[in-house]
């Protein structure tokens, strides 16, 4: 499952299904999906062979749901449990008991779902920070691209971001991309004491230079326009191997980066994906406005880091 090519440009998304497609469903579980939007998104993936769903939450009202709209949830395992909390322990505790390989947010709060995922003692965290990516198919930017964090981490320190830049350079490794470029993004090209988004990007490259970051060429601090287009490097006089070809853009703070996808989503017709790295299993964190492409291509990365896992553990 491994990028044998790359992906024909502007169906970078639908080449990442087709790609989990030909692999195993992996086996999901599904927390809280007791609405419309939670249920079906699960059946979708579970329809096209990217998932092997376990649905988990209250029953009755997950039935309810699947008989209102009409949909066959009879071939998938159900547990029964009482609320949204109890289904995010007990799908924590199916993928450290190795019965679930990925977590699927259903209809409940991501906060909700995170912190049954890095509880201390009965969660799945790492010794990494959890982030979140999006990877988007932008229609004039020749290959996918990857926002961090946007959801997560609100606003990281310098040991934060290089855990959130780790997580996405594993990413990257999982879907075949050997040496990811990474862009530090800040308002300005150069360090300056008053802008601390300048002293971490200096200070990532540097970490990256002694082998605290790994597997990726980085550079930084670049504003958004170097490091997404050659030419507005170099009317800059700006020499770099990431300007104008970057795989990852790591934002400053959730807020920049959040704002960066969602202009270039609802501004340029990106089309998007997204998931929750760092923790013992990839977390699926589709959003409610999420189409059916979104829905499918977020699974299907998760399948790429389960079947292609890199990293600590």
């Amino acid at each position: 499952m491994i990028l044998s090519e790359k992906p024909p440009v502007h169906n970078q998304l639908e080449f990442f299904i087709e790609e989990a497609v030909k692999a195993r469903a992996v086996r999901t579980a599904v927390v809280h999906p007791v609405e419309h939007n939670g249920l079906m998104g699960a059946i979708e993936a579970a329809e096209r062979g990217l998932i092997e769903p376990i649905l988990i939450g209250p029953e009755a009202k997950i039935r309810a749901t699947a008989e209102s709209h009409q949909l066959s949830i009879d071939n998938y395992e159900l547990i029964d449990v009482e609320h949204s909390h109890a289904a995010a322990e007990k799908a924590v505790s199916l993928v450290r008991e190795a019965r679930a390989e990925t977590l699927m947010k259903g209809d409940l709060g991501t906060s909700e779902l995170l912190n049954a995922v890095i509880h201390k003692t009965l969660g799945i965290r790492t010794e990494r920070r959890q982030s979140h990516i999006f990877v988007l198919d932008v229609p004039n930017y020749h290959k996918p691209l990857m926002i961090t964090d946007a959801a997560i981490n609100v606003a990281p320190d310098l040991l934060i971001k290089r855990d959130i830049v780790q997580n996405a350079i594993d990413f990257c490794h999982a879907l075949g991309i050997q040496q990811p470029k990474v862009a530090i993004l800040a308002a300005v090209e150069k360090v300056k004491p008053s802008m601390q988004s300048t002293i971490d990007a200096a200070a990532l490259c540097k970490m990256a230079d002694r082998g605290q970051i790994t597997g990726a060429i980085i550079d930084g601090p670049l504003a958004f326009d170097n490091a997404i287009s050659k030419k507005a490097a170099m009317d800059k006089h700006i020499s770099s191997p990431v300007s104008g070809d970057a795989d990852i853009l790591l934002a400053p703070d959730l807020e920049s980066a959040n704002m960066i996808a969602k202009q270039l989503i609802y501004l340029a017709d990106a089309k998007s994906a997204g998931i929750a790295l760092g923790a013992r299993a990839p977390i699926i964190l589709n959003s409610r406005s999420d189409g059916t492409l979104a829905r499918l291509a977020s699974c299907a990365l998760a399948s790429h880091m389960v079947l292609h896992p890199a990293g600590v553990k």
